[in-house]
């Protein structure tokens, strides 16, 4: 049993079990957030946390909760969706579950940007949004153009993207071996992958900008559901390939840089978290947007507050978490697959 759910020109088919999955998910992401709140060296109780959000609240309550705690708890949340969505339309595009962000280089790229950025003397989200973007964009546009031949193919443009996240690499270690001490602490603290010191001035530019690309969103999600028929069939229906795959390189781009841009690079998010929705949804292809967001969004909160509170008296950089994850959820990828075969 499914109905269509409509809103406006948008429409998106689902099921119960669908919508069960994604209450269960929204439900998950709204506890990590309570306890992102809720924990830390001043322990605060479920019901003052959502008093510090009144006008009347007690005013540390409030600055605890409010103005330290809330930007970084919301910006894992919106963050971890931001990197879902932009591994499932690599994933689309590529139609192998290993094209995401950051295997295909643009990880990296939007990391040389941000290196280029701090070398110039650039600080502030503003520049180094820009260097992640436009680090990101000159990334994707040097793999498309590398691995376009008679059109784009996913095995071959993630091969490309290795080989080029692997140059961009050393010479991003190039470059902060030769800046200075200073340079080099910022480059290093910032490429580690770390939620700290997120402000809610950061956190509105950048959910501002991700609300606008995600508003593109639907008319990406029509075409991809028809390039998946094949692009002769897409074709037929009127499809232009090359056009849509090149706007979906853009808007994964885009959203990957936006989160780089406040955190650094984090890796493993957008990987897992498309394939993660499709295997609750027992499904093998297609692009969920929705799914995609949401684990997103739990796989992130989650490793923060791991980040956070799993050692005492220790504070780790998210990324390293993210990291420690990917290569266990990786591992049990490989011994399941075995298992099938």
């Amino acid at each position: 049993m499914s109905g269509v759910l409509r809103l406006g020109p948008v429409s998106r088919r689902f099921s119960p079990r669908d919508a069960g999955i994604a209450a269960a998910l929204l439900l998950l992401v709204a506890v990590l957030t309570l306890l992102g709140l809720s924990l830390g060296e001043r322990p605060v109780s479920a019901d003052r946390v959502l008093a510090a959000f009144l006008p009347d609240a007690e005013a540390l309550d409030r600055m605890v909760v409010v103005e330290w705690r809330a930007p970084r708890a919301f910006a894992a949340a919106v963050f971890g969706a931001c990197l879902g969505i932009s591994g499932g339309l690599f994933q689309a595009l590529t139609r192998n579950p290993l094209g995401s962000p950051d295997i295909i280089g643009l990880n990296t790229g939007a990391y040389s940007g941000v290196l280029c950025v701090i070398l110039l003397g650039g600080s502030g989200y503003a520049a180094f949004a820009a260097g992640a973007v436009g680090g990101g964009v000159l990334a994707a546009g040097l793999v498309y153009l590398l691995a376009y031949s008679s059109g784009l193919q996913g095995f071959r443009l993630i091969v490309v993207g290795i080989a080029v996240s692997a140059f961009l690499s050393s010479a991003n270690s190039w470059f902060v071996v030769k800046a200075n001490l200073d340079e080099a602490m910022r480059a290093a603290v910032w490429g580690a992958g770390t939620l700290n010191g997120i402000r809610w001035p950061q956190l509105l530019a950048a959910g501002t900008a991700a609300l606008v690309l995600l508003c593109v969103l639907p008319w990406l999600s029509r075409r991809i559901a028809q390039l998946e028929l094949g692009e002769d069939a897409a074709r037929v229906r009127g499809v232009r390939a090359e056009p849509v795959k090149a706007v979906l390189v853009l808007v994964g781009v885009a959203l990957t840089a936006l989160v780089t841009a406040v955190t650094g690079p984090i890796a493993f998010i957008a990987l897992a978290a498309p394939q993660i929705a499709r295997r609750i949804r027992r499904e093998t292809s297609g692009f969920d947007a929705v799914g995609a967001a949401l684990v997103g969004a739990v796989l992130l909160s989650g490793a923060d507050l791991l980040a956070q509170h799993a050692l005492p008296d220790s504070a780790l950089p998210v990324g390293a978490v993210t990291v420690c994850l990917g290569g266990a959820y990786l591992v049990w990828l490989l011994f399941a697959e075995n298992r099938r075969s």
